[in-house]
């Protein structure tokens, strides 16, 4: 049987890291500092929202589906989804026109990264949408 080589030091701070990596890992004190970063920095952590895509057969189940809560009240709405094409270094200030503009106190304004699909119509986009 071998014997762990290292100085008492090193196998305490060797067992100090797996702890805290193991500890920073629990579900839930991760997502604990997740929300302290982003409460201290004021700066998003990618990853921690999702949008989901459904389909209903009609409105009225939509409605159903579409009820939340705003200012301790259960809302219930039709919404219209409009989906805009653009350069990601363009959310910042294409957020803050929405903002100005929308009549909801705090409209929805989601980025998806865009993975995969057609160049052309990337190449399009560029051409369209000039960088500042």
């Amino acid at each position: 049987m071998q014997r762990f080589q290292g100085s008492p030091r090193s196998v305490l701070s060797t067992l100090l890291l797996v702890l805290v990596m193991g500890l920073l890992l629990y579900p839930g004190l991760k997502n604990i500092a997740v929300y302290l970063f982003s409460a201290i920095t004021g700066n998003y952590i990618s990853g921690t929202h999702s949008v989901v895509f459904l389909s209903c057969p009609n409105e009225q189940v939509g409605k159903v589906i579409a009820r939340y809560n705003w200012d301790s009240e259960i809302t219930e709405t039709t919404e219209v989804l409009m989906v805009l094409k653009t350069r990601t270094s363009k959310i910042h200030r294409l957020t803050e026109f929405i903002r100005s503009v929308h009549p909801f106190e705090v409209p929805e304004v989601i980025s998806i990264l865009v993975d995969q699909g057609n160049p052309l119509y990337f190449k399009w986009i560029e051409e369209t949408v000039p960088e500042d």
